[in-house]
């Protein structure tokens, strides 16, 4: 019997490229081009308003994710791990495993083949906030991430692109990492601090 799975909420990441990272937007095919730094240290951090999977409520819950990528993105290799909101029960925490490793299908999904090595996920107290356009992350710890806005003359104050990103293809801000956004764990230490940044809506849904 078919699970049916559905969320939405909003997410950020950043990344240790110059502004703007040459993964989604460049000459070449996307995640293509090689890692302005030669390699990619990306943290996505996601927020759900409103979600469940199956008769599991995800409401209000949180989510990070980090991932090395030794060279261009397209190549795969990557390594990656996952922190899990420490309110999650059993049964919530089980739903967030599949969906955000991609085995429920949806924009994760994308993204699993290119991971070589697995660190896991652990339990981790999540603080999500959103003020203004501005988002932070921060689990005590391991990471501080934020990002704002890139400078744009447009009077909503935000540019974006549709970049057919994952997370969302049709809507993605363009921003920055704020000073201080770094992460620690696993033996890595990434200062992402005034590095390139995304941001966006996300609603996504499948059947597992």
């Amino acid at each position: 019997m078919a699970t049916s799975w559905q969320l939405s909420g909003n997410y950020f990441e950043n990344c240790n490229c110059d502004v703007v990272c040459p993964c989604l937007i460049s000459p070449n095919a996307q995640l293509t081009s090689k890692p302005t730094q030669g390699v990619c240290d990306v943290a996505l951090a996601f927020h759900i308003d409103t979600g469940n999977y199956g008769d599991a409520r995800l409401d209000g819950l949180n989510v990070a994710m980090i991932a090395h990528a030794p060279g261009a993105m397209a190549d795969g290799n990557w390594t990656a791990a996952a922190y899990i909101d420490e309110r999650a029960d059993d049964k919530q925490t089980e739903a967030l495993g599949v969906i955000f490793t991609g085995a429920a299908g949806g924009p994760m999904a994308v993204l699993a083949p290119m991971i070589g090595t697995n660190l896991g996920a652990r339990k981790a107290p999540i603080r999500y906030q959103v003020d203004g356009k501005k988002r932070s992350v921060e689990i005590p710890g391991v990471m501080q991430m934020a990002v704002e806005p890139l400078p744009t003359m447009r009077e909503d104050g935000e540019m974006w692109a549709a970049t057919g990103h994952p997370v969302n293809p049709d809507w993605l801000g363009l921003a920055i990492g704020m000073q201080g956004s770094t992460f620690s764990d696993h033996g890595m230490r990434w200062d992402n601090s005034r590095r390139n940044g995304h941001y966006a809506p996300i609603n996504w849904s499948g059947q597992q």
